[in-house]
């Protein structure tokens, strides 16, 4: 199983970055450094990549900015949903692409253009996410494509996790759980 976990500036502090990064070290297999409203996104983000160099992380992505991740040697990128005919770039640069996905035409539209993997959200309720999918939905979209699917949205429990990998999810990815 597959933990991924997302960063937001809720939770990560840069002044706290090597905390963070140890807390969630063991913990997270992929990190993603995401901050959707910064200024300083580019220096950040050179910041996070050092600091996460040092940790085990198998993967460390940025978010939709394909240039800055294939600059500073980042392993790959998670792009957001409205993004996703920037897949061939990404894979055309080296890079390991995470989709955001909430349908199952994304997703297989994702799977077309080369996605190594999607998230499909939201599962579970989470503040300003809509609607949950729920698990039915999660078990539908894992048997109708072959790249694996990170359960994504609300994710907060072990017992959580196990049902989303009952429903055929290969990982889960989430901001409040690794806090």
């Amino acid at each position: 199983m597959l933990s991924y976990a997302i960063t937001d500036p809720s939770i990560l502090s840069f002044a706290y970055l090597d905390s963070y990064l140890s807390h969630i070290n063991g913990k997270a297999d992929f990190v993603l450094y995401r901050d959707k409203k910064n200024s300083d996104y580019r220096k950040n983000a050179k910041l996070f990549i050092e600091a996460a160099t040092a940790c085990s992380f198998d993967k460390i992505l940025l978010h939709n900015d394909i240039v800055l991740a294939e600059a500073l040697k980042a392993d790959g990128v998670h792009l957001s949903s409205d993004r996703i005919e920037q897949i061939p770039l990404a894979k055309e640069k080296g890079l390991f692409v995470i989709m955001s996905t909430h349908r199952l035409d994304e997703v297989e539209r994702a799977e077309k253009l080369g996605a190594d993997m999607v998230t499909f959200s939201p599962i579970f309720d989470t503040p300003n996410k809509g609607r949950p999918v729920g698990l039915e939905k999660l078990r539908q979209i894992s048997e109708a494509v072959s790249i694996p699917v990170i359960a994504l949205g609300g994710i907060l429990t072990q017992e959580q996790i196990r049902a989303c990998m009952k429903a055929g999810a290969e990982g889960f990815a989430s901001i409040r759980y690794f806090k």
